[in-house]
């Protein structure tokens, strides 16, 4: 009975809150809902007003409402009617005159929300018909446009796309259950921002390069849950961009993600540092890189991560962490202390994007399927590492004609020290499995690899790595031997190793 009484005193409290919520609906501004009319001026006067009078909602009712750039301020809900659609304008001029503002910003701004089953929508189509038409005219300043980039086209320059919202510097932030689509740019842009929650929102956005569906920069306090991401970037990204700061105490949960690039990721921005990121039940389909990505190629510090609970299919890689030195102005980072445990992952022979309306760019050079790798630099090793109840299966079917690194090449694997970190960085790799190179203190439990097609390659190769610990390692299915291939690993703790065949042929130490 007390705990029915205390229900009821926290629902009429909640109601009492709600409707101290004054209500600022935008046709009463003049806002048209004709799919037309810019009505970015009613909607700003709405938010002004709500800000003024201390807070409150910020109505975007049912109809088709295009608008211009808008900056939410402190205290607003901007919540969508579920049968809103909040339509970003097609015209490139009204997003500034060089570097082009998000559609929704906002700046120093606290307890600030975007709610309501409604709909974002960038009209990234539309859009980039406009700003093609003043490249092609000349009437748009863009380094960018006409110089050689990998995907042989031409095209604008990221300070020429919107991005849907931005926000910059912003405390305690509600994002939940809006739907965004159609951006040119990433989607959801966070820096520097603080206790910030996004719950059940759903992105869906292909149309072009750098869709990133949720980017957190420098971020502390972050919940990301129940929410779906198929975006042509990253999934969920997380980024450092400043030296002095850090992406912290985030937790990511329940979501489902595709991407044609990598699913869930921390960097390639990685400047300041990631710690204490948390992730449990990502769900992972159709996804051109990897699965889990751990990057510091700028000098940041990564540390404390644990992810579980990780289903992928269709993905080209599974697991990829990396220690790196991109940035020359600064000494490597460390990668450290991460937990990853059930994680089951489906790998195919072929490009699991393809048929998407923008895929990822191919790999421009014959190569079997690549393995999930940890990978340090000479000097720096990935420290503390453990791997738990994982399960790969790869399609396998791998050929000697496609591509051959033998075994008596492993020093030739290269470092590529200061590339761009992907799964792919180093090329046809002689273990269809796990690569570990420039390790120290990794531990791997109940782990499993198979494939369903042979493949000529040797399953895992440990390179340069240093306290290394393999229990419970099943390979159940060999045409090669050695199966597991040591070099420079001094003294490996090897328990309850399940491998067909004689244990003399199946492991050897270079």
């Amino acid at each position: 009975m007390k705990s029915l009484y205390l229900f009821l005193i926290l629902l009429l409290i909640g109601n009492t809150i709600f409707a101290q919520q004054k209500l600022y609906n935008i046709i009463t501004y003049g806002a048209k809902p004709d799919a037309k009319t810019n009505n970015v001026l009613s909607i700003q006067k709405a938010i002004d007003a709500a800000s003024a009078n201390g807070g409150g909602i910020v109505l975007i009712p049912a109809g088709k409402f295009v608008t211009g750039v808008i900056n939410l301020k402190s205290g607003v809900d901007l919540h969508l009617d579920a049968k809103a659609q909040l339509l970003g304008s097609t015209i490139r001029a009204d997003y500034g005159v060089k570097q082009a503002s998000a559609l929704i910003v906002a700046s120093q701004q606290h307890h600030i929300a975007i709610t309501g089953k409604g709909t974002i929508d960038g009209q990234a189509v539309e859009l980039l018909k406009d700003i093609y038409k003043h490249l092609q005219d000349g009437t748009l300043e863009d380094n960018e446009w006409q110089v050689y980039n990998p995907w042989h086209q031409m095209r604008p320059a990221e300070a020429n796309r919107p991005k849907l919202i931005e926000f910059i510097n912003c405390d305690d932030i509600s994002i939940k259950n809006i739907t965004i689509k159609n951006g040119l740019c990433w989607i959801q842009n966070y820096k520097n921002c603080s206790n910030l929650i996004i719950d059940s929102v759903k992105v869906e956005s292909t149309t072009f390069l750098n869709n990133d569906g949720i980017d957190l920069v420098d971020c502390k306090n972050v919940k990301v849950t129940n929410s779906f991401i198929n975006a042509a970037d990253d999934g969920i990204c997380l980024k450092s961009e400043d030296p002095k700061g850090s992406c912290e105490d985030i937790y990511i949960a329940n979501c489902t993600i595709r991407s044609s690039a990598s699913a869930f990721k921390l960097g390639t921005a990685s400047y300041g540092g990631f710690k204490k990121i948390t992730v449990r039940d990502i769900k992972v389909y159709d996804t051109f890189r990897s699965a889990i990505a751990l990057e510091s190629v700028d000098g940041a510090v990564l540390e404390d991560i644990d992810i579980r609970n990780v289903t992928a299919k269709n993905t080209g890689n599974a697991i990829f962490i990396r220690l790196g030195q991109r940035n020359k102005k600064a000494d490597p980072g460390k990668v450290r202390r991460i937990y990853i445990g059930n994680v089951k992952a489906e790998i195919p022979s072929g490009k699991p994007d393809k048929g998407y309306s923008m895929e990822g760019p191919a790999v421009r050079y014959p190569h079997n399927v690549f393995p999930s790798s940890i990978v340090g630099i000479p000097g720096y090793p990935v420290q503390d590492v453990m791997l738990e109840n994982i399960e790969i299966t790869y399609r396998g079917g791998a050929k000697k004609e496609t591509a051959h690194f033998g075994l008596d090449s492993l020093d030739k694997v290269p470092e590529n020290i200061s590339d761009y970190p992907e799964f792919s960085m180093f090329g046809e790799l002689p273990a269809w499995g796990f690569y570990i190179r420039h390790a120290d203190g990794i531990k791997i439990k109940n782990m499993t690899l198979k494939y369903q097609k042979d493949d000529f390659r040797t399953a895992c190769i440990f390179n340069d790595v240093v306290g290394l610990n393999l229990n419970e390692v099943k390979i159940p299915t060999v045409k090669t031997y050695p199966v597991i291939i040591f070099k420079n690993a001094a003294n490996p703790l090897l328990k309850a190793i399940q491998i067909p065949g004689d244990s003399k042929e199946t492991i050897k130490k270079l």
